[in-house]
C-alpha cells in the first residue's frame, strides 16, 4: 500500500501531467527511473518505494529536464554511485544542487520536510555543509526568478492539494 502523502503527490502530478505531457508518476521502484514515453505509452517517472521525498525529487528531475533530455531513458545521464572520482562528483554537485533546490520548495509546498541528499555517506562534514549552502542558493534562486512551467504548474497544484499558501 502506497503512503498518504505520496499518493496525493502521485494523483497532483498525474493530473497536471498525464494528458499535457503524457507523463504519469508511478510509485515502488528499487530504484528512481525515467521511462521515455512511446506512441502508445506515456513517460514514467518512477520513484523509490513510497517515499514523498523520492517522488518530489523525481518530480523536480523531470520539471527540469529538457524535451530533449525528456526522450532519453533516465534522461540521458550516467549515474556514477559513490565514491565518485573528481569529475564524476562535480558533474553529480551540479546536476543535484538545481535539482534539490527546486524539491525543497516542492516539499515546502506540501508541508514536508526537506533533507539535503549529497548520496555519499562518506562525504566529510565540510562537503555535506558546503553542498546544503549550494542547495539553499538554488532554491533562493529558482523562486526569486520564478519557476521554469512546469515547475510552477506542479508547485501551485501541491499548494493547492496540499492547503499550504
Amino acid at each position: 500500500m502506497i503512503d498518504a502523502t505520496a499518493a496525493r503527490i502521485v494523483a497532483v502530478f498525474n493530473r497536471c501531467f498525464a494528458v499535457s505531457h503524457r507523463t504519469v508518476m508511478c510509485a515502488g521502484g528499487n530504484e528512481p527511473l525515467y521511462l521515455p514515453g512511446t506512441c502508445s505509452q506515456c513517460a514514467q517517472v518512477i520513484f523509490n518505494r513510497d517515499y514523498p521525498a523520492s517522488a518530489l525529487h523525481e518530480a523536480a528531475h523531470w520539471c527540469i529536464a529538457s524535451a530533449s533530455r525528456r526522450a532519453r531513458l533516465d534522461y540521458g545521464y550516467d549515474y556514477a554511485p559513490p565514491p565518485r572520482n573528481d569529475a564524476q562528483q562535480a558533474q553529480f554537485l551540479l546536476l543535484e544542487a538545481n535539482n534539490q533546490g527546486l524539491e525543497a520548495l516542492f516539499a515546502a509546498a506540501v508541508g514536508m520536510p526537506f533533507r539535503v541528499s549529497l548520496d555519499d555517506l562518506a562525504a566529510s562534514t565540510c562537503e555535506q555543509l558546503r553542498f546544503e549552502r549550494s542547495v539553499h542558493e538554488c532554491a533562493l534562486r529558482i523562486s526569486a526568478r520564478g519557476l521554469p512551467a512546469r515547475a510552477a504548474r506542479f508547485e501551485g497544484a501541491l499548494i493547492e492539494e496540499f492547503g499550504r499558501g
